[in-house]
């Protein structure tokens, strides 16, 4: 493969602009780097999830949706690129179906938390909404893959799905919202 990064630094960021991948130059608050920046801070969240000790089934889940993740920053950092697959969107669908089964019923609203894992998943689930909301942004702008969008909304259901199944398993309890808590 060689080498793909010979320096860390280039200093032609220090003006406020950046390359994307097919060498146009943006402004770093341009709508690609926001989106293309939250799905990374969203891969960085599942990898604090990842660096738990987990079951092995989601440890693997977790290093799948990594590399999921990456391919959708580089759709994103090259306009016009798509790596991301229908078949993607259906695994989460049938992941979230899978976990989903193990638990009981919601009867209310649960509260971010349980254990360190879980929590970690409720705050991915919640950078991944911040990052859907961002390519959704951009794609009003310039065109960007469905099945990208369709991709990080199941994504944040499989990680409430995730953080529930997390709790459960390794047998934090789940705070529910209490409506009447006075």
């Amino acid at each position: 493969m060689g080498h793909r990064l010979s320096r860390i630094y280039t200093r032609t960021g220090d003006e406020g602009s950046s390359d994307l991948g097919d060498g146009t130059r943006v402004a770093k608050n341009h709508p690609r780097l926001e989106a293309y920046g939250d799905v990374d801070e969203l891969n960085s969240q599942v990898g604090l999830i990842a660096a738990e000790p987990l079951p092995e089934d989601i440890a693997r889940l977790l290093g799948d949706l990594q590399h999921d993740l990456f391919d959708l920053g580089a759709e994103l950092v090259v306009p016009g690129h798509e790596a991301l697959r229908e078949a993607q969107v259906d695994a989460l669908e049938a992941r979230i179906d899978e976990l989903n089964a193990e638990l009981g019923p919601l009867k209310e609203f649960i509260l971010p938390g349980g254990g360190r894992a879980g929590a970690q998943a409720h705050a991915a689930r919640t950078v991944c909404r911040r990052a859907e909301r961002a390519v959704y942004t951009l794609s009003i702008e310039e065109p960007v893959s469905a099945v990208t969008l369709r991709y990080l909304n199941r994504l944040s259901d499989l990680l409430f799905v995730l953080a529930r199944a997390i709790n459960r398993r390794t047998g934090a309890p789940e705070t529910l919202w209490n409506r009447d808590r006075g």
